[in-house]
Parts: C-alpha cells; sequence; structure tokens
C-alpha cells in the first residue's frame, strides 16, 4: 500500500497589516506629502527661502526622510525605532550648525500640519481616526527626537570649543600666541576687545567644567569678554572689556581657590596678553613673600618681590619707570630719596644729612612721587622705591664695566 504523500509546510504567511489599505495610500503620497510640506515652507518660512539652495536641498531630504519614517513607523508602530537617526541622518552635521533649534522646530511643524490635512485624502475610508492618532503620537516621537539630534549637537560643540578655547589659553601662556590663536578665539566668540588682562589663581577642586561655568556667568555679570580654562592647579582667566585689571579681578574671583589671585597689566590686544599672564605667573610666584598682600592684588604692586625672586621684566620696569626718571630728573632727587630712605623716612634726619631745611625735603619727596608714582612716605612704596634705587645702580654699574 503505498505512502501517504507529505508536503513540506512552508513559511507561515505574514498576518495582514490592519489598516493595509490605508499604508498603501500613504505610501503611494508620500511623495507629493513631501513636495507640498517644501511649498509650504517656502510660502510660511522667511528663513527657508533665504537659505542657499544647498541647505534648502537638505531640508528637503529631512523632510522626506521624516514621511517615510512615518509610513515605516505606521507599518510597525510596535517595532522600537530610532527616530532621530531615520529623519535626520540623512542631513550632515553641519545642517544643525546653519539651522537653529527653532526653525527646527518650524520645519517639523510645517511638515506635520501638511500630514494632518491630507488625512482625509490618504486614509482609507473608517481609518481616519487611527491615522491621526499615530499621527499625534508620531509628532511627539518627532520632537523628542529632534530635541535629542541638538542637544548631541550642542554636546559635542561645547567638547570641541573647550578643547579650542584651551588652545588659545595655553598658547597666551607660553608666549606662542599668534594669528592662529586669533582666530581660533574669534571662534569662540572673542570680539577683539581693546582692554585685555590675564588674572591667575589656584583653581579650586572638583569638576573644572563647573569652575569654568562659574567664570562665565561672573564674566557676564560684569559685561566682560573671557577666554578661561583650568591648567594644572591654576585657573587662568584672559578678560576683555575693561582698563582696570583690579576691577576685573574682583569681578571675577568667587571662583578661584582660596589662595593668591594676580591680576597682571592691561595690554591692548589678545596678542599681547602673553606679556599680563607673564606679569601675573611671576607675580603669583612671588606673591607669599608679601604675606599682608591683598586678595585679588595686582601683578605691577609685587614688582618688588618678582625682582627679587628673579624676574627680569619686573627689574628692567622698576629701572626704566621709576629709577631712570629720577635720573633724568635731576640728582637732587636721586640723593634726597636715597636718604630719606637711609633715615628710617625721617624728615629732620635727612635735612640734616642734606643740609637743608626740612620743608625742602618734603617739597623733593613731593617731587619723587609725582615723577614716578610713588610714594616715599607710604611703606610699602618706600620699599618699592629702594629695591628701584638698588637695581637702578646695579644696572649703571653693569654699563660703567
Amino acid at each position: 500500500m503505498p505512502e501517504p504523500e507529505t508536503s513540506t509546510p512552508g513559511p507561515a504567511a505574514r498576518p495582514a497589516h490592519p489598516h493595509s489599505a490605508t499604508l498603501k495610500r500613504l505610501e503611494q503620497s508620500s511623495g507629493s506629502l513631501a513636495a507640498q510640506a517644501i511649498a509650504r515652507m517656502d510660502e510660511t518660512l522667511p528663513w527657508y527661502r533665504a537659505m542657499p539652495p544647498e541647505n534648502r536641498s537638505w531640508i528637503g531630504l529631512v523632510a522626506q526622510a521624516g514621511i517615510a519614517a512615518f509610513t515605516e513607523w505606521f507599518r510597525h508602530p510596535d517595532t522600537p525605532q530610532a527616530i532621530s537617526t531615520d529623519v535626520f541622518g540623512t542631513a550632515p552635521r553641519e545642517l544643525t550648525r546653519a539651522i537653529t533649534l527653532r526653525q527646527t522646530v518650524e520645519m517639523v511643524r510645517t511638515t506635520i500640519e501638511v500630514m494632518e490635512t491630507a488625512i482625509d485624502e490618504v486614509a482609507a475610508p473608517g481609518d481616519e481616526s487611527v491615522l491621526r492618532e499615530a499621527l499625534l503620537v508620531y509628532a511627539r516621537e518627532i520632537a523628542f527626537a529632534t530635541a535629542q539630534v541638538y542637544a548631541q549637537a550642542a554636546e559635542a560643540r561645547g567638547a570641541w570649543d573647550a578643547r579650542l578655547e584651551s588652545l588659545v589659553v595655553n598658547a597666551v601662556l607660553s608666549g606662542e600666541a599668534d594669528e592662529g590663536a586669533v582666530s581660533r578665539a574669534a571662534a569662540l566668540g572673542w570680539n577683539s576687545p581693546e582692554h585685555v588682562c590675564v588674572v591667575l589663581g589656584t583653581a579650586p577642586d572638583g569638576d573644572s567644567e563647573l569652575t569654568v561655568e562659574a567664570i562665565r556667568r561672573a564674566a557676564r555679570h560684569a559685561k566682560l569678554q573671557v577666554l578661561t580654562g583650568v591648567l594644572g592647579d591654576r585657573l587662568v582667566v584672559i578678560a576683555g572689556g575693561s582698563d582696570n585689571p583690579l576691577a576685573v579681578a574682583k569681578s571675577l574671583i568667587g571662583p578661584y581657590a582660596a589662595g593668591p589671585v594676580v591680576a597682571g597689566p592691561v595690554v591692548p590686544d589678545l596678542l599681547a596678553a602673553t606679556r599680563s599672564a607673564q606679569a601675573a605667573a611671576a607675580g603669583l610666584k612671588a606673591c607669599s613673600a608679601w604675606q599682608d598682600a591683598p586678595r585679588p592684588v595686582l601683578a605691577d604692586d609685587l614688582l618688588p618681590e618678582r625682582a627679587i625672586a628673579g624676574d627680569p621684566s619686573a627689574r628692567e620696569q622698576l629701572v626704566e619707570e621709576i629709577y631712570r626718571p629720577l635720573e633724568e630728573a635731576g640728582a637732587a632727587l636721586l640723593e634726597t630719596l636715597s636718604v630719606y630712605l637711609e633715615q628710617a623716612s625721617s624728615l629732620e634726619g635727612a635735612a640734616r644729612m642734606l643740609f637743608v631745611h626740612p620743608n625742602t625735603v618734603r617739597y623733593r619727596l613731593r617731587r619723587v612721587t609725582d615723577v614716578t608714582g610713588w610714594s616715599p612716605s607710604d611703606v610699602r612704596s618706600a620699599f618699592t622705591l629702594r629695591i628701584a634705587l638698588i637695581l637702578g645702580r646695579l644696572a649703571d654699574g653693569d654699563l660703567q664695566t
């Protein structure tokens, strides 16, 4: 008796989509819906009309991808899908710089409105409410996807900007600032202010990004432009927009850790900021020698300590800004100042040594203040003047040998 024939079971037939007619009509209408969305954008969005053709074409592709992604999502509503990749992956990453988040929201809203208007035409009879509900859910997903794309772009841009800013700050500190550093600073929003100074101090423990953000908030409040970074244990701020370095340091001092904070002198631009940075760094190093130094303190107020610590620019500044002007003003001023300091700042003692009236000494000391900007009667200024005299005599001795 012959064996009964057996048939190999074939693959299970895929169940039909519950709204297959609507799905088919949606697939057929996707091209015309994308064209209507682009036409609506051109009609209602001025920024879209003003864009270069290349960017408009990318936006058109995004609109088409959005409608295609909705079709696929309607086909498999329960399947997890990366909508941001399906929709925004068609455009280059640079598009997030050319189109703002607000403009992207307007683009998505326009496309959704066009699709809503076409629901009665696209949906099969009886499926209108199903398609409308699906579009509402999809619109929510697209909103989240848009936020995610721009958040990721902002994070990437923030990380890149931080690296770029660190390069600029390091170039200024190391004396390697050039036109390339200026260009990088401009890319970060630095508008080349006329007055620039550098403020240095100890960085606090913890997240350096939080410290940098605190500096930025303080700078915005003080209406200053800043480039900042944490380099090792130092918090460095290049500030622009004020010709008063002490006021700049006071307005930014909050995020610094305990310890001295030193403001370098004002310079005309970013290329010259190395001079301010070097003065501030030398002042920070020498500040321990002045235990009662104010906080913050100017690097120029630390000239004697910096000179003793071996800073050549401080030595040169003391000689050129104090000793040489006194020398040019006449031997009497130098002699009177020297004797006055040797006599423990005694007017009468200096007058006896010089065989002049105390009023003559008083007059000459006022002239010293006028010429140098430092008052011999002030203890701190007298110390600075004494160091300047010593360095000036040493410089004269070097010239004679």
